[in-house]
């Protein structure tokens, strides 16, 4: 077997190491969390907000998919559709993440709340969603490929929450369990879709900036939080 071009070698590479430097693992409120630092409020508001994030992947996934050429392409992408919204009711990643929001002690009512949502993360999940509407299906794909860290942080927050939340009902980190394993496999469908489209140094040079953008996206979500009042500031 051949071995790849070096152009798309170093793509790839370009990409990883995007995702690696800057994605939100690094960020102090994630730190905070996974050390045990977040008392239950902050642990809640974090819930609460990141939910907003979470009910707007299907409508992003939605943009991404009328935008791909094939349809061998929109067969990987629906499916994404469906593991947020899920087929029947009961199922799906965002009825999983309402049951963490129970499982912490938060009323599915108030996680539907639209009022208790942070101005800095509605602001953040605007520009994401309106990226993926405006933007070339190989760049708003690209902005997708944070997943390529998402599996591991999704095992160090299930051992943090269990060391660190033990009042945090154990059933309500299922979320958390399947990402494990449909971030990885997301991953690795959409990684070839940004490899194979993006050719020209300019694309690629596009392809690396949405991951980029993307990781903004997500550090900004936890700006929001941690500026906002009831934070406890630790140095």
């Amino acid at each position: 077997m051949s071995a790849a071009p070096p152009r798309r070698d170093a793509l790839e590479d370009a990409l990883r190491r995007t995702v690696e430097r800057h994605y939100h693992h690094l960020h102090p409120f994630n730190l905070r969390m996974h050390a045990g630092g977040l008392s239950r409020e902050e642990l809640r508001r974090w819930i609460v907000n990141r939910y907003h994030y979470q009910r707007h992947i299907p409508v992003k996934d939605s943009l991404i998919l009328a935008k791909l050429p094939t349809r061998e392409a929109r067969r990987l992408w629906i499916r994404r559709i469906v593991d947020q919204d899920g087929s029947t009711g009961g199922e799906g990643g965002l009825e999983a993440w309402l049951r963490l929001g129970e499982a912490a002690g938060v009323r599915r009512e108030a996680m539907e709340d639209e009022d208790r949502v942070l101005p800095g993360v509605r602001f953040a999940v605007d520009a994401y969603v309106n990226f993926c509407r405006m933007r070339p299906w190989p760049e708003a794909v690209a902005a997708s490929l944070t997943e390529l860290l998402a599996p591991g942080l999704m095992e160090d927050r299930i051992a943090a929450f269990g060391q660190h939340y033990p009042w945090v009902e154990p059933g309500g980190l299922d979320y958390f369990r399947r990402r494990v394993t449909q971030g990885e496999r997301d991953a690795g469908e959409a990684l070839p879709l940004v490899l194979d489209a993006a050719r020209t140094p300019p694309e690629q040079e596009a392809a690396v900036a949405a991951v980029r953008f993307k990781c903004r996206v997500l550090w900004s979500l936890l700006d929001a939080l941690d500026a906002s009042p009831g934070v406890a500031r630790r140095d």
